[in-house]
């Protein structure tokens, strides 16, 4: 690399690494220790409870605290992130701000002269879980993130559109890679399973994800191998208790949390089909480890899922789509599995971790100012005003 093209990254907003909750912290991970051995500088500023980690995988880790308290954490541990990363002695070149609902701290950063790209995440304000003020905060979040005047990342195309119809703003659609893995099984044993004899859903027992379709689906088909429920309720009782109560006499296993990364990638890896339900996230970091793991997939039908397995995948909207995606994959479990291979093909070639590096590289070197911006990578309104394809 061109050492005039070195930079000094910071990546603000997220619980930071080492990668052990959710999408934006693999992001993170991922992109950090690439971006690392390209020869740039990256810090990343980390909830971590042990303050004397300070190095991981080449990055810079700045340990910020957070007031324990859902509404508030995010923001707080943002709030002295931004403080931080906007005094001279720590100042980077450019810096990646994750998550729209920390938009009040981006105009500090733009006082501050510091480059930087807010991405923008799901259509969060949609979540059951931030009903009522939660979810006017997030609408009002996105509003003010998207008219800050800074750039915007979409990891997804449906999110690029989006922002477009919305606040006829531009985004850089700069999706998450995608593992690709070929999970051993002998872990299954630890909850009774047999490799694909169990259908599987991976994901947090909220309404959005349809996991009550699913459930109530799965116990129509009358399959006769079990239904495998991953995934803690952490808002709530009420709505697992309707899951449950929709489950009826099936053979459906809640099996809570999973954070045994092998076990997981083995769940996936090893099940007769996996069932997506996820609603109103962009480029889902489950759906594409699913893909990667070479799972088969059959996925509610929204536009983000659609995109992401570029038809490799059934589609559902009811209950009854479900069972009846579940007896074709219980009918005919060598079509199941050769739609999984399909899926990791597509996968392997479309979601790369190191191409996910170069759009955020490019999108650094442009918005620094280090490179001309380039029309392949910055979505631009074509003659009917609709935005093009992503990177």
């Amino acid at each position: 690399m061109n050492t005039a093209n070195r930079m000094h990254i910071a990546m603000i907003g997220t619980r930071g690494v080492p990668a052990r909750y959710g999408g934006f912290e693999t992001a993170v991970e991922e992109v950090g220790k690439r971006l690392v051995a390209r020869g740039h500088r990256v810090t990343v500023y980390c909830r971590n409870e042990s303050q004397t980690m300070t190095e991981h995988l080449g990055m810079e880790l700045v340990n910020m605290p957070a007031l324990r308290k859902r509404s508030l954490e995010t923001l707080s541990h943002t709030a002295l992130s931004v403080r931080h990363a906007t005094r001279p002695k720590s100042r980077p070149d450019a810096a990646v701000v994750f998550n729209a609902a920390n938009a009040p701290f981006l105009a500090r950063m733009r006082r501050a002269g510091i480059p930087t790209a807010v991405h923008m995440d799901g259509i969060e304000w949609k979540r059951q879980k931030w009903a009522g003020a939660g979810a006017a905060y997030y609408k009002w979040a996105e509003k003010k993130a998207a008219t800050e005047g800074l750039a915007l990342i979409a990891d997804a195309q449906g999110i690029a559109n989006h922002l477009w119809d919305g606040y006829r703003r531009h985004s850089y659609v700069i999706a998450y890679g995608a593992p690709i893995l070929s999970p051993e099984s002998d872990l299954l044993k630890q909850h009774g399973l047999e490799t694909r004899e169990y259908h599987l859903v991976v994901a947090r027992i909220v309404p959005e994800n349809h996991v009550h379709m699913i459930v109530e689906g799965y116990a129509l088909s009358g399959s006769d191998v079990p239904l495998v429920v991953v995934g803690g309720a952490p808002y709530g009782g009420e709505y697992l208790d309707r899951v449950k109560r929709l489950a009826g006499q099936s053979d459906t296993r809640f099996i809570g949390a999973v954070w045994d990364q092998r076990l997981l990638n083995q769940l996936y890896g090893n099940c007769r089909s996996y069932l997506h339900g996820h609603s109103v996230g962009g480029t889902n970091p489950s759906l594409l480890r699913a893909l990667g793991c070479a799972a088969p997939v059959s996925a509610f039908d929204v536009n983000f899922s659609r995109e992401v397995t570029a038809g490799h995948a059934r589609f559902f909207g009811t209950p009854q789509e479900v069972a009846d995606v579940v007896r074709e994959d219980d009918a005919d479990i060598e079509g199941a599995l050769l739609r999984g291979k399909a899926g990791q093909d597509h996968v392997s070639v479309a979601y790369r971790w190191d191409d996910v590096t170069d759009g955020y590289e490019q999108m650094l070197l442009e918005i620094s100012g280090r490179k001309e911006r380039s029309t392949l990578q910055l979505l631009r309104g074509n003659a009917g005003g609709e935005p093009c394809s992503r990177i």
